[in-house]
């Protein structure tokens, strides 16, 4: 199975549908669906890009874990949240775009993205949930916004490029281990922050 076009009829892609379809290189989603399940594609190591449509709301847990070809995925604005591990281990995505609609983004959700090289998070967030970006070891730059008042622990761990980062004074929290293993010249804590987990 290596090109899926599916139909205007399909209103939801089930959880794991297409799991494990490791052939799988080209998919076209219409606008007519409305909810992508569990999983759905994940381990679908040789699909290289995906657009989302716009009937989309929310990107499920593991929705496109460990697509190691994904290079390119486009969100549209009508995603208010992203899954817990969704985008886990997709190693050859550079960049990504996370529109201002969304206000969730789950555990794990960007950890393991080796090539992943920028990320902006949007105003609209207001927390870093725990592992989002583990071991994306070509991180070299983050805009946190000031509306995020928490970082969750291991949020940063082992992002071995990012040298320097600016934690807004909207921040109250930062996890265990948050920024574990970074390579910053400095680190500067805001006076907002109330705690700050150990090995951070």
């Amino acid at each position: 199975l290596k090109n899926v076009t599916i139909p205007d009829s399909v209103t939801s892609i089930g959880s794991y549908a297409f799991g494990g379809c490791r052939s799988l290189n080209s998919l076209t989603i219409p606008d007519s669906v409305t909810s992508i399940g569990k999983g759905a594609f994940q381990e679908c190591i040789n699909l290289a890009s995906v657009t989302i449509p716009v009937s989309i709301t929310s990107i499920s847990d593991n929705a496109f874990f460990e697509c190691n070809s994904l290079t390119a995925v486009s969100i549209p604005d009508s995603v208010t949240s992203i899954g817990a591990g969704a985008f886990c281990k997709c190693g050859s995505l550079k960049n990504i775009a996370i529109p201002d609609s969304v206000t969730s983004i789950g555990e794990a959700a960007f950890s393991d993205c080796n090539s992943l090289e920028s990320i902006a998070i949007p105003d609209s967030v207001t927390n870093i949930s725990n592992h989002t970006f583990v071991s994306c070891s070509n991180l070299t730059s983050v805009t946190i916004p000031n509306s995020v008042t928490s970082i969750g622990k291991r949020a940063f761990l082992e992002c071995r490029s990012l040298t320097s980062i600016v934690i807004p004074d909207s921040v109250i929290s930062i996890g265990d281990s948050a920024f574990e293993d970074c390579n910053f010249s400095s680190f500067t804590v805001p006076k907002t922050v109330r705690k700050v987990g150990r090995g951070s």
